[in-house]
């Protein structure tokens, strides 16, 4: 693992400070989602905010489009599924949050086009500036005259629209709340400034009582999934999926919203033997658990329950109509139908995005509707809802 250049770890210096300003305005104390909030997004200096590279082989990570075309082919397949089933002559969109590089939009509309099928508008709901500009350059030059269909947009349309919305590695980077349990209370897990003056380390934890929020959702996860916590029990809360699935749920008239990630339903997710948690750092293709390790240059991560994600649709009135890994949600819509050269890559990347020891049962994929009364393409192998 390299080590950081001067300019990056000036750069990393710089958003320390305005951590430990915005601190220092909270009372010398910020909760961990605080502080993963402003690593990540903090304008200018965050990690999602900066010019560094972050996907493929010369970033810190790489994603299922990257790996693969065959990933985004097959999602084109599930959109083309939903857009036949919308009632006649309605005009379909699909909405992607969290574009990367853009690869996968090049390739579904790729795909989309090739059936015939390309929507209205590909609408691009993207917070990163850097990524954004990747975007537009990686799909200007990748698709030229497909480019008019794609538009960037700062905020959810505001006029429902009909389609698919689709979200890949988007719910892991969401701020969460960490809580530890301590002498059989649960307590949240704080930062605050390093009191070792001969450490390395700018920041330390600290633990206190939750907020009257927190508390409230912690007690209803003890409540839901009956777990016996033992000392020193450390895990996270995601306290953003229920609004961000309901604004999502807001401005979808028909159709699927389709989120494909890391995590587990909640029993496994907060499993006595999962005693450490699920938070992951990603520094130049390398996993650890520091997320004080040169904030602003590393991706800091946090699985998914999508039991949580269940519960917050249905709250928001949509349905779960589909709940799989995904190397079966890839193979229902097609994939081997794609493979017609059966060389070393193409099985290299086959079993990347397949394989149990790879991508294959890590991820899920999930499926909310609204209108939609179907049974999903992705979903006809193995549909796994009663697991959640």
């Amino acid at each position: 693992m390299a080590a950081p250049s001067t300019e990056a770890l000036r750069h990393s210096q710089k958003l320390i400070h305005f951590i430990l300003t915005h601190m220092q305005q909270k009372g010398g104390m910020l909760s961990f989602e605080e502080y993963m909030h402003l690593a990540l997004y903090a304008p200018g200096l965050g990690y999602y905010h900066t010019g560094t590279q972050k996907l493929g082989a010369q970033g810190d990570f790489v994603t299922a489009p990257e790996i693969s075309p065959l990933f985004s082919y097959c999602l084109a397949k599930q959109c083309q599924d939903v857009f036949t089933a919308l009632p006649g002559n309605t005009q379909y969109f699909i909405l992607e949050i969290g574009a990367g590089s853009g690869q996968m939009a090049v390739d579904i509309l790729t795909q989309l086009e090739k059936d015939h099928c390309v929507p209205q508008c590909y609408y691009i709901l993207e917070p990163s500036p850097d990524l954004k500009q990747r975007q537009q350059q990686k799909i200007q030059a990748l698709r030229p005259k497909g480019f008019d269909k794609v538009q960037w947009i700062d905020q959810l349309p505001e006029t429902p629209f009909s389609g698919i919305i689709l979200a890949n590695e988007v719910l892991d980077a969401m701020p969460v709340h960490i809580f530890k349990n301590i002498s059989g209370v649960l307590k949240e897990q704080m930062i605050i400034r390093s009191k070792n003056p001969t450490s390395d380390k700018t920041f330390d934890y600290h633990y206190k009582t939750p907020s009257p929020e927190l508390s409230i959702e912690l007690e209803a996860l003890c409540n839901n999934t009956g777990i016996n916590l033992s000392e020193g029990y450390t895990s996270e809360i995601n306290l953003h999926i229920k609004p961000w699935i309901q604004s999502l749920s807001q401005c979808l008239e028909t159709g699927i919203i389709l989120l494909i990630d890391y995590g587990f339903s909640q029993q496994e997710y907060y499993h006595p033997d999962r005693k450490m948690g699920t938070l992951m750092c990603h520094y130049q293709h390398k996993a650890h658990t520091d997320p004080f390790f040169h904030p602003g240059l590393q991706d800091i991560t946090a699985h998914v329950d999508f039991a949580a994600v269940a519960e917050a649709a249905l709250l928001a009135e949509l349905d779960v109509l589909g709940y799989t890994h995904q190397a079966a949600f890839l193979l229902s819509c097609g994939l081997l139908d794609f493979v017609k050269e059966q060389n070393f890559r193409i099985k290299k990347d086959i079993n990347t995005l397949t394989s149990p020891a790879e991508m294959g049962e890590l991820f899920k994929v999930i499926a909310l509707g609204k209108g939609l009364d179907i049974e999903l393409l992705g979903f006809k192998m193995s549909n796994r809802l009663f697991s959640l």
